[in-house]
């Protein structure tokens, strides 16, 4: 709900369509339920990644902020990155993609971000040690300073055809039990010499593979790969918050996501020429944002996050705009449901919060 929420507000949604959202979004909630006990000081790292101590998270956090005279900074330092496998080295964790701990962070920087430090700890997975064990970065032979020159040749690698046979999540621990060398091979590839303007190629990347990949004919757009772009946006706003020795190890945690999504959808084609030679027939950002708040998709939180993160990526990097207001006017336009569920999947009816 966050999430769509504050995207909403960021395209100037009046109070009665959040209440809108609100009353929508509230639909999908889960009670809340009890933690089968405390966690404390002593013990707080036993129970990363179970989700049922999320309520205990939540009070031991939020204790630990009270205990800090509410300096919020202070509990991030002390639990996100003060130990050998710190937790910032898995706030993009697979299925759970974190972009939630972004929107917590910058939507209310004390409460909030207690929230934030919870659904960290109890989404915590195996991720972690690609980044916490050096041995698993090695020198590529094919290095690139261009993620999707990478995935295009993820894209053509014959090596990945037959491994799936139906795009699902659940493709994704697969991967990695089975292909994680191949898979280690492709995310070494990428060669983070200048961060700025790698994290820009980045970014371009994120918003090519939604947009581009979808096929023509009116296939909808995949469920799975607008998280890639909202989770790209959700490492541009944590970068300036985190030290500078992790600014790198974060987004080679979304490339890591990103190789693997891609993967587990069937690796589509990326057409560019599908945005760049997209007719905008006079429709500009104003267009974009009442789409956001105004189309008979403005309640879906995933469209509307999907329009704020490439509105945001060409805030960014303004002298690329043109690109990214086709792929919004394009996405905007052509949006009519998601898909990239599978067939025989239940994923469209339980990932849709």
């Amino acid at each position: 709900m966050a999430h769509i929420l504050g995207s909403a507000y960021l395209f100037n949604a009046g109070s009665d369509h959040l209440n809108a959202i609100y009353n929508e979004e509230s639909k999908e909630l889960e009670p809340w339920q009890d933690s089968p006990g405390e966690v404390s000081t002593y013990d707080w790292r036993d129970f990363l990644g179970n989700p049922r101590y999320q309520r205990a998270y939540v009070d031991f956090f939020k204790d630990e902020l009270v205990l800090n005279g509410y300096h919020w900074r202070k509990v991030l330092e002390e639990y996100l990155f003060k130990s050998k496998e710190p937790l910032v080295n898995n706030l993009i964790s697979g299925r759970k993609w974190n972009g939630y701990f972004s929107s917590k962070i910058i939507g209310s920087p004390r409460e909030l971000a207690m929230e934030a430090l919870a659904m960290a700890a109890t989404s915590y997975n195996h991720l972690h040690k690609y980044l916490d064990d050096p041995s698993y970065t090695k020198p590529s032979s094919k290095p690139s300073k261009s993620p999707l020159e990478i995935l295009c040749r993820v894209q053509k690698d014959n090596r990945f055809e037959g491994v799936f046979t139906n795009p699902t999540s659940e493709n994704l621990g697969l991967l990695f039990q089975n292909h994680e060398d191949l898979m280690l091979e492709y995310w070494n590839s990428w060669h983070i010499e200048s961060p700025t303007e790698d994290f820009k190629a980045s970014q371009m990347a994120a918003v090519a593979l939604l947009v581009a990949s979808r096929k023509p004919g009116g296939a909808p757009y995949d469920f799975f790969l607008v998280h890639v772009l909202t989770t790209s946006h959700a490492v541009r706003i944590l970068l300036p918050l985190l030290p500078a020795k992790y600014h790198v190890p974060l987004v080679r945690q979304w490339w890591l996501l990103t190789l693997s999504v891609y993967i587990a959808q069937l690796r589509p084609e990326i057409m560019l020429s599908s945005v760049t030679d997209y007719d905008l027939q006079g429709r500009d950002w104003n267009w974009v944002n009442k789409q956001a708040i105004e189309s008979k998709h403005a309640l879906d939180a995933h469209y509307v996050k999907g329009l704020r993160a490439t509105r945001a990526v060409a805030q960014t990097w303004r002298y690329d705009d043109e690109f990214y207001l086709k792929a919004a006017v394009k996405f905007g336009h052509e949006f009519d449901g998601w898909g990239g569920f599978g067939v025989g999947s239940d994923e469209r009816s339980t990932t849709q919060q």
